[in-house]
Formats: structure tokens, C-alpha cells, sequence
């Protein structure tokens, strides 16, 4: 996907990485998911982006992490499901 992800598409991307089922990723589904994306990051700008994401320091990410760290590196916009316009 090189395009900009809309809300259904970066559930559905989020989704799929989510291997365990437990709608949360670690840093290798974190990193599967940028791949999917098309974003190109070093592992040290992932795992900094990871640790940053991870707001509650489960050493997870969920939905709402994995969203925010996206818009706040201006690559997802407010159409995604759960922002409040």
C-alpha cells in the first residue's frame, strides 16, 4: 500500500498484523504493519516510534496508540474510526 490509509484500511492493516488476536501488536507486528504501509523507517526510528506509541508502557501497542503515532507523524488522517471531529 503506498497510499495514504483511510480508517477502514488501517483497521483492516492493524488487523492482520495483529497475529495473537489480542488487539494489540509488539514491535515485530508494529514493524510488519509499517511494511504493509509502505513506510520505509531504520529499525532504530521503529522502535523509538514503538516506544513513544506505547502510552501505557505494556510493551504493546493497541488500536488507539497504533493510530495516534500515525497521525502524529502526519500519515493518517482524522477520518479514522474513533476520532472525534
Amino acid at each position: 500500500m503506498t497510499t495514504r490509509p483511510t480508517g477502514d484500511d488501517l483497521l483492516s492493516v492493524f488487523t492482520r498484523a495483529d497475529l495473537g488476536g489480542d488487539q494489540k501488536l509488539d514491535l515485530m507486528e508494529f514493524t510488519m504493519v509499517l511494511d504493509e504501509l509502505g513506510l520505509a523507517w531504520s529499525r532504530a526510528e521503529t522502535q523509538d516510534r514503538f516506544e513513544k506509541a506505547d502510552a501505557n508502557l505494556d510493551g504493546f501497542i493497541s488500536y488507539e496508540e497504533f493510530r495516534a503515532i500515525l497521525e502524529s507523524e502526519g500519515w493518517a488522517g482524522g477520518s479514522l474510526p474513533g476520532t472525534h471531529a
